[in-house]
């Protein structure tokens, strides 16, 4: 969280690092043989740590490998954890279409359960506030959909109210996509999930899946979608292509503020610096009252406003 805070909002009661479709490989090769997916999650840890934000959570919402490899997640593994312990923060690792379940139970989870038809999902309980992770991976499909059996234990999980409410996680973000291909891929049945939802002290969902940063609402919450940090979809590709780049990848810093949910983009790849008010010029208004703050730092020069 911020080292000052001044604005009229308290300050946040915890803190989400979202990061989403990781893609590793088990060799530590590149995807397609072009993009460097481990780079790319050594350098959004890089710039999660040197944001200062203080993640309580950092959620990776699913196709963490791209082909269920074993090594692969013992890969992501050793990357993420030192990571996390250094920050102080809990780590849920959320299922998506690239992942396989009996591998992703025993490298993340510790859980030796060869049966991998049973869905993953999980509930995680940080000062108050309930993340649950739903896997809304199909074996052997791209596409999602909840269970049944699934919708009936996410029913009673939100029947008794958190603290500080609950953030659904899950892969296939349950909003529109303006890509044709990717609505082929999108969660089936969603009215079911919305069902499920409304009314209750969910404040938000975290998704991924798309390869490209996105939001909207759903069921009456926030939906946020975390741009993949592998490769994203380029938005602007001519009608009827679907291109992915190599380049705009980002996470998501997700901040819970009583009851309602705020997420912000953190690009991977910085740029010029065009501007900046330093370490000393913070410094120098925290001691300053509201108004001082303000004739110091809002007041424009000649006064006019123009």
């Amino acid at each position: 969280m911020p080292r000052v805070h001044w604005g009229q909002y308290p300050a946040p009661s915890h803190v989400i690092a979202h990061i989403s479709d990781t893609h590793l490989l088990g060799s530590g090769a590149a995807l397609y043989g072009a993009v460097d997916v481990e780079g790319h999650l050594r350098r959004t840890l890089e710039r999660l740590v040197a944001s200062a934000s203080n993640p309580d959570v950092i959620v990776f919402t699913g196709d963490l490998v791209d082909a269920g490899q074993p090594e692969a997640y013992q890969r992501l593994r050793g990357l993420v954890e030192p990571v996390a312990r250094r920050l102080g923060a809990e780590v849920v690792w959320v299922m998506g279409n690239h992942d396989e379940r009996s591998a992703f139970r025993s490298q993340l989870l510790d859980d030796a359960r060869s049966d991998d038809r049973a869905p993953v999902d999980q509930v995680l309980t940080v000062r108050g506030l309930r993340i649950i992770a739903l896997d809304t991976s199909i074996p052997g499909w791209h596409h999602g959909r909840l269970e049944p059996a699934q919708l009936d234990w996410l029913t009673e999980v939100l029947a008794d109210p958190a603290e500080h409410g609950s953030v659904i996680t899950l892969h296939h973000p349950p909003i529109p996509t303006p890509i044709a291909a990717m609505q082929v891929l999108e969660l089936e049945r969603q009215d079911e999930l919305a069902a499920v939802i409304e009314g209750t002290d969910v404040i938000g969902v975290l998704g991924g899946h798309l390869h490209y940063a996105t939001s909207g609402t759903f069921a009456g919450v926030p939906v946020s979608v975390a741009a993949a940090t592998c490769y994203t979809m380029d938005l602007g590709a001519p009608d009827g292509e679907l291109v992915g780049i190599d380049a705009a990848q980002a996470f998501n810093l997700v901040q819970i503020y009583d009851g309602r949910m705020v997420s912000s983009v953190v690009p991977l790849r910085g740029g010029p610096v065009v501007t900046r008010f330093g370490a000393e010029f913070i410094d120098a208004l925290d001691p300053l009252t509201p108004e001082e703050r303000l004739e110091r730092f809002s007041r424009q020069p000649d006064g006019s406003g123009t």
